[in-house]
């Protein structure tokens, strides 16, 4: 029964979008029940997910009754399963902040909503590269449709850019997956694994090709420099949920770079063991410098919250290439804890200031969300202390959680002070970035904006709706932090568990599991 559950978060938004097609003519306040209603199942069923892969098993499903490699298998252990946990609890608040009228600017949102969902799950749950490349697709198709949602010059802009270069990487993805397929004879990443030792030496080349091609995929996704442009505009201009929504979508590259290193090219890969390793900290360590320049150049606290995802993306992978002391091609099984830890972290952290930043715009008609002197401290009081608390979350401070996720990768750092001082210098210009917004927005001379009505409110309940979405990821942040012991201790086993892959190729190659 329990290996029903590697496919059911992915039958589950499907099946709610089809249906949201089917039942578009109803009106919005009843297709908000039923995609409330849909993705409070998946939360559910990602619990229960996460709960049956706690222990170490790992969940395999193998659809049309083929066995792998040859077909298509969907793969649960605690890796997919946490990821797919914080997914749906993201996609849950920023559901609850578009149900304030956000959703009512296009006929289709809801159901690109839960398509996303669909592409964002699979690719955490599938066991081969060619259906990671047609859940990308599917989650790349839904985000272009959600970006644009809305409509406007600039939204239409950065869309362009961000589809063209998507687009781009997905041609890259193709060659990518040819150059694997035709040196090791094989996508299904377990597979892969057994065969990456014995590559005939006339095939190494095509292979370390095709991963290399793999990682700047993978990278143009996680938006790691420097394939990082498209994503400032990108996020900066769309609405405030599906950019809290698109916080996510960097960790799905960071995840595939995570899961073919350590699989696919991990310390049993021969010739091809630590093939991202050379590459991928001194590129974590610049996105990490570039998305802090870019947060102190920053003029508005949307676009401050784009270039602090860029940052966190730069952390999150340091953390995954950190090396052992012994050198390129080991896995660092604490570095790989600490970043799982500050995954949900950096990406509750953004979505928070995200709508953070649509509340300020509502509130301040003259000059949104920019760093303008025009505001009224007694007004703005509560969104004051909402900013302080994400300011803090953000720039990693204590007592948050994210001052225990780099705590964790500084000491999964220790012994390379090139990386202690990235890290530090970088949280010190994060901590002036968010300084210098705060102070900008909430505590300067009071102008236009003070004496200024705010915008009127998409319907009666977006304020409620906006205060309970807020209100739900400062919860997820505190909850991350209070309940730190455990979570560490389970990313610990995590990253145990990637660190010997024996056990994931064993239960995707033999008999275990389901078939469907």
């Amino acid at each position: 029964m329990n290996a029903h559950l590697a496919i059911a978060p992915i039958l589950a938004p499907f099946l709610a979008g089809v249906l949201l097609l089917a039942l578009r003519d109803l009106p919005m306040p009843l297709r908000r029940w039923f995609a409330l209603c849909a993705l409070l199942a998946q939360v559910g069923i990602a619990i229960m997910l996460l709960a049956a892969v706690a222990g170490g098993e790992i969940l395999v499903y193998r659809l049309g009754n083929w066995p792998a490699p040859w077909g298509i298998v969907l793969v649960a252990d605690r890796l997919a399963a946490w990821m797919v946990l914080i997914t749906t609890l993201l996609a849950l608040v920023a559901l609850i902040h578009a149900s304030d009228g956000t959703d009512r600017k296009g006929r289709h949102f809801h159901v690109l909503f839960q398509m996303q969902l669909f592409g964002l799950t699979g690719a955490f749950l599938t066991g081969d590269l060619f259906n990671l490349f047609v859940f990308f697709e599917i989650l790349l198709i839904s985000s272009y449709g959600l970006m644009l949602h809305g409509g406007g010059a600039a939204r239409t802009r950065a869309g362009l850019h961000y589809v063209v270069l998507n687009l781009l990487g997905s041609t890259v993805f193709l060659f990518a997956a040819g150059l694997i397929y035709a040196s090791l004879g094989s996508l299904n990443m377990a597979d892969l694994a057994a065969k990456a030792a014995s590559v005939a030496p006339e095939n190494l080349g095509l292979a370390r090709a095709g991963g290399l091609l793999l990682l700047a995929v993978f990278a143009l996704k996680a938006a790691l420099l420097p394939l990082h442009l498209w994503l400032p505009a990108t996020y900066a201009n769309t609405s405030a949920p599906v950019a809290a929504l698109f916080a996510i979508m960097t960790k799905v590259g960071a995840y595939a770079i995570l899961r073919t290193s350590t699989l696919v090219f991990g310390d049993g890969a021969g010739a091809l063991a630590g093939l991202f390793e050379p590459w991928l900290l001194p590129a974590a360590l610049a996105t990490l410098v570039v998305g802090m320049l870019g947060a102190l150049a920053a003029t508005s606290l949307g676009r401050l919250a784009a270039w602090l995802v860029v940052s966190s993306v730069g952390t999150l992978l340091i953390a995954f290439a950190l090396a052992q002391p012994g050198g390129v091609g080991t896995v660092n099984a604490a570095g790989i804890a600490a970043g799982l830890y500050y995954l949900p972290h950096g990406t509750f952290a953004a979505a928070l200031l995200f709508l953070l930043a649509e509340a300020l715009r509502r509130r301040r008609p003259a000059s949104a969300d920019a760093f303008a002197s025009d505001a009224d401290v007694a007004r703005y009081a509560l969104w004051g202390g909402v900013f302080f608390v994400a300011a803090v979350a953000a720039a990693g401070l204590p007592p948050l959680s994210g001052f225990v996720g780099k705590f964790l990768i500084l000491q999964a750092a220790a012994g390379q002070p090139w990386v202690w001082a990235v890290i530090l210098v970088s949280a010190l210009a994060g901590v002036i970035a968010l300084a210098r917004a705060g102070s900008r927005l909430f505590f300067s001379a009071t102008s236009a904006d003070a004496a200024a009505p705010p915008l009127p409110l998409n319907e009666p309940s977006s304020a409620t709706r906006e205060l309970v979405a807020i209100g739900g990821l400062l919860g997820l942040i505190f909850a991350l932090t209070l309940g730190a012991g455990p979570v560490v201790e389970f990313t610990r086993v995590t990253a145990l568990q990637l660190a010997d892959p024996a056990a994931y190729i064993a239960a995707v190659l033999g008999t275990e599991g389901v078939a469907r």
